[in-house]
């Protein structure tokens, strides 16, 4: 059945046509939500008011603008409701409490990063599809950890407008609809969120990642997962590029650069013979692991968050370390091993 006739059953009330309407858009429109909100949760709850929104309103839909372009109107003023009422974040990890004490940081953000991993089962096939002509980032950056966490120092509207426009590609008129603005206000605002993008976003790298799944990034991620679960720091320290990052979301706390992460790694996260267990997955286009602890006198590993690395060449660029357990379930992986 096509589009146009599943609409028109759709406003006669048709449930189910409604859903077969909408089905193609889901996971787009959990992604855009992701890429507002930092939340895997929380953009699934706002996909779920939009599709609500937009069964409650399809009788009024003036087919003005495609049923693509309705649902993102919709669903981007519902992340901008959500972003100014300031409740979508999650509490129970801000007042975390480290087992030791942390050294000083290269960098202390104002704020936390509310920002959590989005698997990468969860992103077949919409990498594959082709943004509009407006579009300036690639599907592969436009969901890396570092292009999100520069997203998120940008005002709400600003991080609005780059999103339709640059990563989207929607049109200047098009985003002036969806954000009920004029074609002026949206090229203002796309010009201030350019420009502090371009601050926030790590210089170089991108282009020279290896490709998922490559032999290139295999024999990068082995020769980590080596060093990690031995505690080999030094090992650890010579696959960093000299102005690697190390943050641990929601943590303001950032160490860049070799000398920094490895002394935290020393003095922290391996300090005491400590040892882990890394399981590989992956998140936001990049190597991750599920982290576990060993415990010296049981067969059981402990959970410890999640770890995503970001690679430039054969290096790596970023250790993103997710310190809430809970994630783990995202990525289908159990919140403890034995064995």
């Amino acid at each position: 059945m096509g589009a146009d006739e599943l609409l028109s059953l759709a406003k006669t009330g048709d449930g189910e046509a409604f859903r077969d309407l909408v089905a193609p858009y889901h996971r787009e429109l959990q992604v855009h939500c992701y890429r507002f909100l930092g939340s895997v949760q929380d953009a699934e709850d706002l996909v779920q008011e939009t599709l609500l929104a937009a069964w409650r309103g399809i009788g009024t839909y003036e087919e003005r603008a495609s049923v693509r372009t309705w649902l993102y109107r919709i669903a981007t003023n519902r992340c901008l409701n959500a972003l100014r009422a300031g409740g979508r974040r999650p509490h129970d990890h801000a007042a975390h409490r480290p087992e030791v004490p942390l050294p000083e940081p290269s960098r202390r953000r104002p704020e936390p990063s509310w920002l959590e991993p989005y698997p990468d089962v969860l992103l077949d096939g919409i990498a594959d599809q082709v943004p509009g002509p407006e579009a300036r980032h690639e599907a592969r950056e436009s969901i890396s950890l570092a292009f999100l966490a520069a997203l998120q120092q940008l005002p709400p509207r600003q991080r609005a407008v780059l999103v339709l426009r640059d990563v989207l590609g929607f049109r200047a008129a098009e985003v002036a609809g969806i954000l009920d603005t004029t074609e002026n206000a949206v090229t203002s605002a796309l010009n201030r969120a350019r420009s502090a993008l371009a601050k926030e976003m790590p210089d170089g790298g991108r282009e020279t990642a290896p490709l998922p799944d490559s032999p290139r990034e295999r024999r990068i991620v082995d020769e980590f997962t080596r060093a990690f679960e031995t505690g080999d720091v030094a090992a650890i320290v010579a696959l960093l590029t000299d102005d690697a990052w190390l943050t641990m979301p929601p943590l303001p706390l950032e160490y860049q650069g070799p000398d920094a992460v490895g002394h935290f790694l020393a003095t922290v996260a391996l300090c005491d013979g400590r040892r882990y267990s890394l399981i590989p997955t992956r998140a936001n286009g990049q190597p991750a692991f599920g982290c576990y602890l060993r415990d010296p006198r049981t067969p059981i590993g402990h959970a410890h968050g999640v770890l995503v690395l970001e690679l430039a060449g054969d290096r790596i660029t970023a250790m993103t370390r997710f310190l809430d357990n809970s994630l783990l379930a995202a990525f289908g992986l159990p919140r403890s091993l034995r064995g």
